[in-house]
């Protein structure tokens, strides 16, 4: 596909901004719409988060894998953790809730209710979205207006009361049951897709003795069996950074969460995301944060 056609095909500006999660984001996150714009954006997985969002009003494009959706008023969409995904806004008018569950949240006590998210039959990419009727929407965002509310509040049982809501929400968007129908998305996003995709999945720092092998942008390109050049151009276009920005940029988001996360070593870190030396780390966490490794994990 020719730069100039993927540029005019369903993604145009602004540019989708690459977001992580915020290292310190709560395990339970609620928002309204009207007061919180969803921005656009693309989000790598393992975001860590189950996120669930309700329109009243608006229209949008939402993509979950490679799976393409325009959705608007009286839908509800279910987005798992390991899925990317990355949302465009095509109108001025928004209303609606969304929210964020880490499944810490849930706890030994209600191991139940994080059960039914893992066995939800809409947390796929190919039947995220269900139209509601405008009863089942009222329902709905009733629901998220209570918890809301509880979220903001001082309640002891606050968290049981929004667990109810979770559940009643669950079941209501079952009963539904009518999904929204899907496209593919198009050939040049799914190049980004699978870039953010085996970017991701370079990042696998789960203990002491693992290590990261970072690659260049070129074999990335060569994992997609594309030229360098065009990839770079591709993730340019949409994203506003080239295909090195990104790879640096999740690096340090990386370092950033091992030095909060855990309590490695800055030595044992830099070993882990395959610096040379912990000079090699610092002199690119300090160019980067603008800021040391010591002195970040100080204030974090």
């Amino acid at each position: 596909m020719a730069l100039e056609s993927f540029a005019a095909d369903h993604y145009k500006v602004p540019l989708l901004d690459v977001q992580h999660y915020p290292l310190d984001s709560k395990h339970f996150v609620i928002e309204n719409r009207e007061n919180y714009p969803v921005k656009d954006y693309i989000s790598p997985h393992r975001r860590k988060f189950y996120k669930i969002f309700h329109m009243t009003a608006g229209t949008g494009v939402l993509t979950i894998g490679l799976n393409k959706y325009e959705i608007g008023p009286d839908e509800i969409a279910f987005l798992h953790p390991d899925e990317i995904m990355s949302w465009q806004t095509t109108s001025a008018e928004t209303g609606g809730h969304f929210c964020l569950i880490h499944p810490a949240y849930f706890g030994h006590e209600a191991e139940h209710v994080l059960q039914l998210f893992r066995q939800y039959p809409y947390f796929i990419p190919d039947k995220a979205v269900i139209q509601l009727t405008s009863q089942q929407s009222a329902t709905i965002n009733g629901c998220f207006k209570t918890m809301l509310r509880e979220d903001r509040g001082n309640n002891e049982d606050k968290k049981q009361a929004i667990l109810l809501q979770l559940q009643l929400l669950l079941l209501e968007s079952k009963r539904a049951g009518k999904t929204r129908p899907q496209t593919a998305v198009s050939e040049g996003f799914g190049y980004i897709y699978r870039f953010l995709s085996l970017l991701e999945s370079s990042f696998q720092v789960q203990n002491r003795d693992a290590f990261t092998k970072l690659k260049t942008a070129a074999e990335f390109a060569e994992e997609l069996h594309v030229h360098p050049n065009y990839l770079n151009a591709l993730v340019k276009t949409q994203t506003g950074k080239t295909v090195r920005d990104h790879i640096q940029d999740r690096l340090l988001h990386e370092a950033k969460s091992l030095l909060v996360q855990t309590d490695w070593g800055i030595n044992q870190i830099s070993d882990g995301l395959g610096f040379s030396g912990q000079a090699a780390f610092t002199t690119f966490f300090r160019k980067k944060a603008h800021i040391s490794p010591s002195e970040f994990r100080k204030i974090s």
